[in-house]
């Protein structure tokens, strides 16, 4: 994944000011009104935390973050899960169908400064990936595997919670090319890095492995509640 697929540092800070989130590609992300910014940030989770994470502002809708595009299609499709794990597997797209299907809503944060509220993934909880290939007790982490040789990496902990998706729709349709279908990572509760788009793999891992962003000076661990961003 190419590095303009985020914005980078300076460019961040640069626009973190302005009337509207520009992401340092084709287009900006329009803003919510300042009054229904002010309505949300006095809103708060079901954990207490608040539901906008501090130096994040609301969008309307998130646009294309670029990146190297996978050449998977429904058709070619497959995901390969290795690594720590009693049962390798190798997953088709009509396979993944045919597991348990969720949809939820959900807010995500990009590091870039953006939030989305209310998202709508459906897909297959990682959770039930699990049950299948059998982490042994020696996995850690989990190392998402995508088009162009990018991964990210999170904590086996993190990878087990229920609002953690391999997406294959979004809004009530399939998940857009550009979006990282047929089949990206969802991981709402850390920035969107994480959330690695065209999916080919999934490792459980004994150590950790920093994904590509995380080598370039972002934030290992990515949460948006500490401003996590760099390193």
């Amino acid at each position: 994944m190419p590095k303009n697929a985020h914005i980078s540092r300076r460019a961040f800070l640069a626009a973190a000011g302005g009337p509207l989130v520009s992401i340092g590609l084709t287009g900006t992300f329009i803003k919510l009104p300042e009054f229904e910014q002010q309505a949300l940030a006095a809103q708060t989770r079901s954990d207490g935390r608040p539901r906008i994470p501090p130096g994040q502002e609301a969008v309307k809708k998130i646009l294309d973050m670029g990146g190297t595009l996978g050449t998977a299609t429904e058709g070619n499709f497959t995901l390969r899960i290795r690594g720590e794990v009693e049962n390798p597997l190798v997953i088709s797209y009509p396979e993944l169908l045919a597991l348990e299907q969720v949809q939820i809503a959900c807010d995500v944060h990009c590091v870039t400064g953006w939030t989305l509220l209310d998202s709508r993934w459906a897909g297959v909880r990682l959770s039930t990936l699990m049950r299948l290939a059998k982490p042994t007790k020696a996995a850690n982490f989990v190392i998402f595997e995508a088009a162009a040789g990018y991964t990210a990496n999170i904590p086996l902990a993190e990878a087990r919670k229920e609002n953690l998706l391999l997406a294959h729709g979004f809004f009530d349709q399939k998940l857009p090319k550009e979006h990282g279908g047929p089949v990206r990572a969802l991981v709402p509760d850390r920035y969107f890095y994480k959330s690695a788009k065209w999916l080919e793999g999934i490792k459980f891992s004994a150590q950790d492995e920093p994904g590509y962003w995380e080598r370039n000076g972002y934030s290992n661990s990515a949460d948006p509640w500490k401003e996590e961003r760099y390193r």
